[in-house]
């Protein structure tokens, strides 16, 4: 891929004309890739794993925005799949289950052998994932697994983030998270 500027897009997306709008405003001069959305490219799929979707903006051949997805991707997957875990039972818990130790497989693949997500500084996507680690427990005694069984790399990151002195007292016990998630689930005619 040459340097420079790249969009990875389709022409009728609305999404992708934000972006197309956006750099012409700014006067900057991009490569324009068309994607065939039903057979998605390689570069797509690399530049965007976590949404598979366009437009991606791609500068000096690096994603941008790769954090925001990143950080989103925890909102919406790692969120919904751990609320699943403390408020389901049976099958829908196996799945939720499953769901969250994907999530945290592709976060932890992501990780990579940097020492935080955006490199050597603690950043944007550490603050976003570091926060769910003190509801890790609630979540594998509700699921009855381990998440250092399944991303050992990410409780080493875990455990490097705590050293972190904002870290270790911004974040709640996860000992009363799990007491408020079982009020929660007798609250809700769970237990």
């Amino acid at each position: 891929m040459a340097d420079g500027v790249v969009l990875l897009d389709t022409y009728f997306s609305m999404f992708g004309m934000r972006a197309r709008l956006a750099l012409a405003e700014k006067g900057i001069e991009y490569e324009y890739k068309e994607e065939n959305l039903g057979d998605k490219s390689p570069i797509l799929l690399e530049m965007n794993p976590v949404h598979k979707k366009i437009p991606v903006l791609i500068h000096n051949g690096k994603p941008k925005a790769q954090a925001r997805f990143w950080a989103d991707f925890v909102d919406k997957k790692v969120y919904d799949a751990g609320r699943r875990l403390w408020t389901t039972k049976g099958d829908e818990l196996e799945t939720a289950k499953k769901d969250f130790i994907e999530a945290l497989k592709l976060l932890e693949a992501e990780l990579g052998k940097k020492p935080y997500f955006g490199g050597e500084n603690f950043g944007f996507v550490d603050v976003a994932l570091v926060t769910y680690s003190s509801w890790f427990y609630a979540y594998e005694t509700c699921g009855n697994f381990s998440v250092a069984e399944h991303c050992p790399k990410l409780m080493e990151w875990v455990k490097r983030c705590m050293e972190k002195e904002s870290v270790s007292k911004s974040l709640a016990d996860p000992k009363k998270v799990y007491d408020f998630v079982l009020f929660l689930r007798k609250k809700h005619g769970l237990e």
